[in-house]
């Protein structure tokens, strides 16, 4: 008698899911962030790998933009914009007219955040670039690394993210080079002042705390002309020296004086408003450190003559 059980499947895998492609992953992505568990990058061999791909992405992505404008303009798009900290002054049609009220029960549209759109093709890779460098410092943190390749690799890292003005990661990375790599490998005399410079020029362009400047100046025994120049300048408000300066010093201290570009522009505008009717056109331009219509563009309301040489400050008050 022939069983009546039924013979049982034996079904293989479709050939469709065999011929699918395995996915793509970036090589930046390998690894988590250490703070948040990845172990991977606790073998040093991986840490040197991953910093190889690191610089190579880095350096694909400076070589793919066309000019250095394009680059400094992609740079820049990465920093978050800075926020207003002073209103325009009412318009006419802004003192005439109400807000519109709205029924009750009507929500409210948020308003659109402006973003900043790069023209390189690659400026997507400059986030993924800086959690990259994230990562790595992380993991060079984690295994208590101090050698000559955590020196080398926090180097890169400072004048990376230095560039793009990402303090954020610029910062830790110096404290840690400085108070903790410096210790075991120490730098050199001009490595030293350099990145001394870097902390100094952060903590009064960004920070504006100049009493921590000279404290750290005192401490490690720095001197520099420009870097001295720089603090000097912003404590006395002289923005002709400010801007002098910022044409001589290298790329690196340039990207750090930008922090206080906006904070120097505002109070020589302010000065020009008090003590001038009008003024040349070029005169104004160099006491702001930017074109005229960078000026305008940045909320300056004064007039230009019909000659386009002149800037009609004030008018003066009929007797």
């Amino acid at each position: 008698m022939a069983s009546s059980t039924r013979p049982q499947a034996r079904r293989g895998p479709s050939g469709a899911w065999n011929r699918l492609k395995p996915a793509v992953i970036d090589p930046l992505d390998q690894y988590g962030l250490p703070s948040k568990g990845e172990t991977g990058l606790n073998d040093h061999r991986a840490q040197e790998k991953y910093y190889n791909k690191i610089v190579e992405r880095y350096m694909k992505f400076c070589a793919a933009s066309s000019s250095a404008e394009d680059l400094e303009k992609a740079f820049a798009s990465l920093s978050l914009p800075p926020t207003p900290t002073s209103k325009h002054p009412p318009t006419a049609s802004s003192t005439t007219t109400k807000p519109q009220q709205q029924p009750p029960g009507a929500t409210q549209a948020r308003p659109t955040l402006p973003r900043q759109v790069s023209t390189p093709d690659r400026a997507n890779d400059l986030p993924a670039i800086h959690l990259a460098m994230r990562k790595l410092r992380e993991a060079i943190l984690a295994t208590h690394r101090r050698d000559a390749f955590a020196q080398r690799a926090y180097v890169f890292i400072i004048h990376a993210t230095i560039l793009t003005r990402h303090w954020e990661s610029y910062t830790p990375g110096l404290t840690y080079l400085l108070h903790n790599i410096h210790a075991y490998t120490p730098l050199s005399k001009a490595e030293l002042d350099e990145f001394i410079g870097y902390k100094i020029l952060d903590l009064a362009c960004r920070r504006y705390e100049l009493n921590e400047c000279f404290e750290l100046r005192a401490k490690w025994r720095f001197k520099d002309r420009r870097v001295e120049g720089v603090v000097k300048a912003l404590v006395h408000d002289d923005w002709v020296r400010f801007w002098r300066l910022k044409g001589l010093v290298d790329g690196y201290q340039r990207a750090m004086m930008e922090f206080a570009v906006d904070r120097m522009r505002l109070h020589a505008l302010k000065c020009l408003g008090r003590g001038y009717l009008s003024a040349d056109k070029a005169f104004v331009e160099r006491c702001g450190g930017a074109t005229w219509a960078e000026l305008v563009k940045g909320g300056v309301g004064w007039e230009l003559s019909e000659d386009g040489r002149h800037v009609v400050i004030r008018r003066a008050k009929p007797k």
